[in-house]
């Protein structure tokens, strides 16, 4: 009876590769969670709270795991998927040039890599010591321990939005979408945690599109007293003492600021995985202007992709947040689904469907 379910390899084992695992095992589907590094969780294992409830990360993180232990998901780790080959309507995958296994379909939920910072050669990140990124001061925040590099608190931080996310100079016109809101969740955590320390936050323009985003943007100011200052950074630089002197403008006011933070923090955007690139060329599949994987369609066929059973999970397509991770994990398992219990006749039949009404349509 074993022979009649199909097999499923999904690739990745953060959270959009641990949902949809989850949720094609419920279907009754065989599934391979294959994870490249040696244990699973992607980047939440390097995040203190989650945003906008401050839910801690590992508890968010313990909770998936446990799901996925209830399941008889085979998980695989410390596997490299270097070669797809199709035989007839199969799938089958290779690590180290032998032959990992034959799959009825694949989901490619392989992530994202962040902004290497050291690229925003103004902001001084590599150089000077007291300039870190986002996920360093999650670090900080997990060892419940901020300071300089001096080993002091820091009496004033300046955390600045956008590094790498729509700056044509970078070549990353999109927008990360989860910047704005990580600041706003880091400049509270830092109020909370060093509640003499003054933190302001330099923005282009807030993004709050997610529900309770801008209530916990109003709750930074009225109650944490998180100073926002409308202005790109133009140049950061290191003082005798390693203090960092910043110039912006706040383009509010129009007038022309001069400030020394004792810690700089660069919220660094989401770019496509290094494994997303790889395994997208490998199978031939498409990009699109942002250079994640390309869906077939915005609305209608959000996990697919143009090479027939191969799917996307997660933020292998576009940045996304953990909430919307989640969903689209779970409608990759949906797509999935019914494409293996569609028939070719079937499938042929829904395409021309799909091209009669797309033909009335352009008539019209």
């Amino acid at each position: 009876m074993m022979t009649n379910i199909k097999k499923i390899a999904v690739l990745g084992g953060g959270v959009a590769g641990m949902e949809t695992s989850i949720q094609l095992n419920r279907l009754g589907y065989q599934v391979d969670l294959i994870e490249i590094e040696d244990k699973l969780g992607g980047h939440v294992r390097n995040w203190y709270k989650l945003f906008p409830d401050h839910k801690p990360a590992d508890e968010f993180l313990e909770k998936l795991i446990s799901n996925l232990s209830a399941t008889d998901v085979q998980i695989k780790t410390s596997i490299q998927i270097n070669a797809f080959l199709r035989k007839e309507k199969k799938l089958c995958l290779f690590d180290q040039a032998c032959e990992f296994g034959v799959y009825d379909a694949v989901v490619v939920a392989t992530g994202f890599d962040l902004f290497e910072a050291y690229r925003k050669e103004e902001y001084g990140f590599g150089i000077y010591k007291n300039v870190i990124t986002s996920a360093g001061l999650e670090t900080m925040f997990l060892g419940k321990t901020i300071k300089t590099s001096g080993g002091n608190v820091p009496k004033r931080v300046g955390l600045v939005h956008c590094v790498g996310s729509r700056d044509e100079k970078c070549g990353n016109l999109h927008c990360s979408k989860v910047c704005c809101i990580t600041a706003v969740k880091q400049a509270i955590t830092l109020r909370q945690m060093l509640p003499n320390t003054e933190v302001f936050c330099f923005y282009m323009d807030m993004r709050m599109f997610g529900p309770s985003y801008e209530e916990l943007y109003r709750e930074a100011q009225e109650k944490w007293a998180v100073r926002f200052i409308r202005g790109r950074i133009s140049e950061a630089a290191q003082n005798a003492d390693e203090t960092i002197l910043i110039k912006t403008e706040d383009t509010l006011t129009g007038r022309q600021l001069k400030m020394n933070v004792d810690l700089l923090v660069l919220m660094v955007g989401m770019l496509p995985s290094k494994g997303t690139t790889v395994i997208g060329k490998k199978t031939g599949l498409d990009f699109g202007m942002n250079r994640f994987l390309k869906v077939k369609d915005d609305h209608y066929h959000a996990n697919e992709t143009n090479q027939e059973g191969i799917f996307v999970a997660g933020s292998a397509s576009a940045p996304m947040n953990i909430s919307d991770t989640i969903s689209h994990a779970r409608a990759a398992a949906t797509a999935v689904d019914h494409y293996l219990k569609t028939t070719d006749h079937e499938r042929f039949s829904e395409k021309n469907n799909i091209r009669n009404l797309e033909k009335a349509l352009h008539e019209k």
